[in-house]
């Protein structure tokens, strides 16, 4: 660690500090805090429990769990009004996320979103419904009716473009549920709600359970285990990809099937969005990873035909809305420079992983699933050789030119960074030796980039598949537009934000201050646009879009 890391995280006592995204600091819990904490949660939970409300306890206060318990504790009885429960957002106090619980016990969403209904939801369970809190110590887990698992669970991939040689990083899962196991009463709900591997409630937690109550005397007592996976979407229906949308769930056995039933009965709209109840806890887990694998295949699967098209004269995007018209195939849709998102870049991966060491399967019968993973991850380079080509045309080259890169997050309209196809094709022009400036209306801090070093951990960064990428860690996000397209050499449009839709190529011009190469990624530009464009003396390339070079040939041959 240098030494201005350890500045960073060193308070003026000495004492280690949590910094949250706004700069503030927050020192972390010393020893003898703790039983004062616990006190002052045991006497919150009595009150609650003389209201009759349950204790539940979410583990992870995150990107799912803090608008979970946010959902769980605005949760209350359609004839009383009266709140069913009483919430405990539990964090574990490291460098990187204590911060989270002062900011939700203010009332303060600890994950910035573009849903207007978040931070309402926060503040109103924490200061007006008073059913909402957050807290460090893991004791709260004593005091739980239900606890919801909301910790992270990922997979590491060893190599870009291989999803096979990677693993299933269970660790954190793991030892969360040893800590559980430890500390809950044997009556106690413990919901999953992480996306896991296939066989993970049934072949790790319940033996890491029943092996922590045998060890506290209780060998006649079975765990109450049960998964249920989020579908979570960002942007602006946030909330209701919690609340208002349709549920798996499973349990070990009947009465976790009933617990967990009866408390997400609660929680989730299911006149609107009945429940769905699968026999085993297995089956709930392989719905999350199927359910995406599935959707990581339609894209990967457009990737070679998109390239077909570029090759051909054939506007992808065209072809697609032809299709789109049968109703059997209107979930067809342009697959843009990679798919991006926490959950399809890695979960077909966890599945593949489950097979053969969970289940304990040597052959290897997945084909598709892998294949589409790496496809998708790799989709991303194609980007850097259409600048690159486009360039070429004009005379220039990569290295030698300023580049700029319109949208950082995976998908439109929202600022989620996380395994975006943008952070490759910026690490990749970088590699060629591209000058990179990045804007996005809906991200502040690119942490891929600027903290590579440390995110999301030591050692992880995709910087480790390239080279010259020291100099990242100092690229920071545009706010302004027109400052970030000045004199540029290229713009790649890399998602199709509102804002960008709405920029005609005269407004492209006015900012870049002269002709340039422009790359859409997305099917952004229309016939019209990408005519303009020529006409003002610019190259233009585009994923899937070999009709491109039909409209140059008649631009150049009517200027003749």
């Amino acid at each position: 660690m240098t030494k201005k890391n350890v500045e960073e995280i060193k308070g003026t006592e000495g004492r280690d500090v949590s910094v949250c995204p706004n700069g503030e600091s927050f020192p972390l819990p010393q020893a003898d805090e703790y039983p004062a904490e616990f006190e002052r949660l045991k006497a919150l939970v009595e009150e609650n429990r003389k209201m009759h409300r349950e204790i539940v306890v979410v583990m992870g206060v995150g990107f799912v769990g803090a608008v979970m318990a946010g959902v769980v504790a605005d949760s209350v009885d359609p004839d009383t009004g009266e709140s069913y429960y009483f919430v405990i957002g539990m964090q574990r106090p490291s460098i990187r996320s204590f911060w989270k619980i002062p900011y939700l016990n203010r009332g303060i969403a600890p994950v910035e979103a573009e849903d207007p209904e978040v931070a309402p939801l926060i503040e109103r369970c924490v200061k007006e419904r008073k059913n909402l809190v957050a807290s460090f110590s893991y004791d709260v887990l004593s005091l739980a009716d239900i606890v919801v698992v909301d910790v992270q669970c990922d997979y590491q991939k060893e190599t870009l473009g291989n999803v096979k040689q990677g693993h299933a990083d269970i660790h954190a899962l793991e030892d969360s549920l040893e800590i559980i196991g430890q500390r809950v009463g044997p009556e106690c709900l413990v919901l999953i709600e992480t996306t896991v591997p296939p066989g993970t409630t049934e072949y790790v937690a319940y033996p890491i359970i029943k092996k922590a109550f045998a060890g506290r005397g209780l060998t006649d007592r079975e765990p109450l285990l049960a998964h249920s996976f989020e579908r979570v979407m960002p942007g602006r229906n946030y909330v209701a990809s919690i609340r208002d949308f349709w549920r798996v769930c499973s349990g070990i056995n009947d009465q976790a099937r009933e617990r967990v039933t009866a408390f997400l009965s609660r929680v989730i709209n299911v006149d609107q969005y009945p429940l769905t109840v699968l026999d085993s806890p297995i089956e709930s887990e392989t719905c999350k990873i199927v359910e995406n694998s599935y959707r990581a295949t339609l894209l990967a699967f457009l990737d070679e035909w998109s390239r077909f098209a570029e090759r051909n004269h054939v506007d992808l995007t065209k072809v697609i809305q032809a299709i789109k018209v049968r109703p059997t195939h209107s979930n067809i849709i342009f697959p843009g420079p990679g798919i991006g998102g926490y959950c399809l870049p890695k979960d077909g991966g966890l599945g593949v992983w489950a097979y053969n060491r969970l289940m304990g399967f040597d052959d290897d019968i997945f084909k598709i699933t892998p294949m589409a993973i790496d496809i998708n991850d790799t989709r991303a380079l194609h980007v850097a050789e259409l600048v690159r080509d486009a360039l070429r045309n004009m005379g220039k080259i990569v290295a030698a030119s300023k580049i700029a890169l319109m949208g950082a997050s995976y998908r439109e309209d929202v600022g989620d960074t996380r395994y975006s196809g943008s952070e490759l094709i910026v690490r990749k022009l970088t590699e060629m030796g591209g000058e990179i400036v990045v804007h996005d209306p809906y991200v502040k801090h690119w942490w891929e980039l600027e903290k590579q070093d440390t995110y999301p951990a030591p050692g992880h960064s995709w910087a480790r598949f390239f080279r010259n990428q020291e100099g990242l860690t100092g690229l920071h996000m545009h706010s302004d537009l027109k400052h970030a397209l000045r004199d540029v050499d290229a713009v790649i449009l890399a998602v199709r934000h509102r804002q960008y839709r709405e920029l005609s190529p005269k407004d492209i011009l006015e900012m870049t201050g002269r002709p340039m190469a422009i790359i859409d990624c997305f099917g952004i530009l229309d016939d019209d646009q990408i005519r303009q464009y020529f006409e003002f003396g610019c190259e233009v390339k585009g994923l899937g879009r070999g009709h491109i070079q039909r409209i140059k040939e008649a631009v150049r041959s009517g200027a003749k």
